[in-house]
């Protein structure tokens, strides 16, 4: 039975190496992977089993309700929207996300609020607040190239909102070369 199973904190191209070696290691059919997404063709229960071992000693989780995964749409959304430098959104975020999950925005924005705690602005921001810090530690980009990289109006806009996302100066961070980078699947 070919079947989909929605993941959570799949967020970035190793969570898929890890899971696809781990689930050919098993003999069980992939049929496509993808960050969130894992699509099966099951034949035993005793595959099914270990799919879910598979997937929880990696540290994922399986995603149950329809809440949730609409939660970990947007999120893998917005992930590959800053994993692309330099960030060009041609349109609002809201456009894109409704035109990518094909939902109402309302009911997308309401949702993730709700199950997270926090609106999606929020969290696109502190996503653009964890890559400023990831290009300040790589040490290749000056402020000015990493603020035009993602799309910020000027440097002064991202200094504010980098100060306030983590509470010190860019300078400071880089002076200090903290290495303090938020995991991306504990970003809330």
């Amino acid at each position: 039975m070919v079947k989909d199973f929605y993941i959570k904190n799949m967020v970035c191209d190793r969570c898929i190496k890890v899971l696809k070696a781990e689930i050919e290691a098993q003999k069980i059919e992939l049929k496509e992977i993808e960050l969130g997404r894992i699509q099966l063709n099951i034949k035993k229960d005793i595959e099914l089993l270990n799919f879910k071992t598979i997937v929880e000693s990696n540290g994922f989780r399986l995603i149950d309700s329809s809440e949730d995964k609409l939660v970990e749409q947007v999120k893998i959304q917005i992930i590959k929207i800053v994993d692309q430098l330099p960030l060009d959104l041609k349109e609002k975020l809201s456009t894109y996300l409704t035109k990518s999950i094909h939902q109402d925005y309302s009911k997308i924005s309401k949702v993730f609020s709700v199950t997270e705690g926090v609106t999606i602005e929020k969290y696109f921001i502190k996503l653009k607040i964890e890559k400023v810090k990831e290009l300040i530690q790589a040490q290749e980009k000056n402020f000015t190239e990493i603020s035009q990289l993602l799309d910020y109006s000027h440097l002064n806009h991202l200094s504010r909102q980098f100060k306030t996302e983590t509470g010190i100066s860019l300078s400071e961070y880089k002076s200090q070369l903290r290495i303090s980078q938020n995991p991306l699947d504990q970003i809330v």
